[in-house]
Parts: C-alpha cells; structure tokens; sequence
C-alpha cells in the first residue's frame, strides 16, 4: 500500500510554547461539505482553540474554518464547536489523564491523510514561567551558535 500523503493546513506552535507534550493522538473532525472545500484551501486556525469531553464525546471549540467563497445557504458557522472522531477507549483515556492536576487536551495540527481531515491533539501539562524562559534562553542560544558558525564559514 502506498504511503498516504500529509498535506498540514494549520499548526498550533503556541500549544508547544505554553505546554509540555505528553502523549499525542490522532482524530477524525465532523465537517459540513462547505468547510471541507474551506479546509482544501488552506482556510483554518486553531490558535485559540480547545477542547471538552462531553457525555463521552470530545468536543473541538473555537476552530475557525472561514466560510467558503462559493458556497451559499451551505455555509455553517464558522465558530461552532465541531465533534472529533476517537474510539471510546480513547476517549477514556484522554479523560482520566485530563482529570488530574496540571493537565490539558490541546489541538496541535489540522491536515488532511489522504482525503481525510483530521486533527493532532496532545495531552499536554501546563509550563510555568520558568519553564518558558529556560526554552527562550536556549532556542537564543541555539540561533546564535548557528549564526556563529555561519559567520566562521564564510571566511
């Protein structure tokens, strides 16, 4: 079987800036036919959203997938929460993990597999202060290393 292609729509780089990334799963998305066509175009972000089990369903809120060009009384809101497609296991799992002190269920990146759209999520424990800093002073350190080296090289 040929490997399926990866084609990333949206990308949350904020998640890996305020979090630290445990564990990751993949996910299917509820869409409307509209907001496929919108997705196709690249027409998403997922920066401020997040999401909630619900009576043993998870729940992506605050994905906005702008409404599509050519579509008319098709159109949904662009804003409505959208159901993600896990098995119950999963889900569980997600659940009892998200239960406890410190951690979070975070989108990472929305991309089709293939002509499917799915959804990274990660289950995620809050960075302190701290924590960002020490990751600022060290990607500093990184870019300057490299600088160094390229300065180095051309001489």
């Amino acid at each position: 079987m040929a490997k399926e292609t990866r084609k990333l729509i949206a990308n949350n780089k904020k998640a890996y800036h305020d979090y630290f990334i445990e564990d990751k799963f993949e996910a299917g998305i509820s869409l409307a036919g509209t907001e496929v066509k919108s997705l196709r175009m690249g027409k998403c972000s997922i920066k401020e959203s997040f999401l909630h089990i619900e009576n043993g369903e998870m729940i992506l809120y605050g994905m906005h997938v702008s409404p599509y060009e050519k579509g008319n009384i098709f159109n949904k809101d662009p804003m409505r929460p959208k159901k993600l497609l896990l098995h119950k296991a999963e889900i569980a799992k997600i659940a009892g993990k998200a239960a406890e002190k410190g951690y979070t269920v975070v989108p990472l990146q929305v991309y089709f597999k293939g002509s499917l759209a799915k959804v990274e999520i990660a289950l995620a424990k809050g960075k302190k202060l701290y924590d960002k800093r020490a990751d600022i002073a060290k990607k500093d350190m990184k870019r300057e290393a490299e600088r160094d080296f390229k300065v180095r090289n051309l001489y």
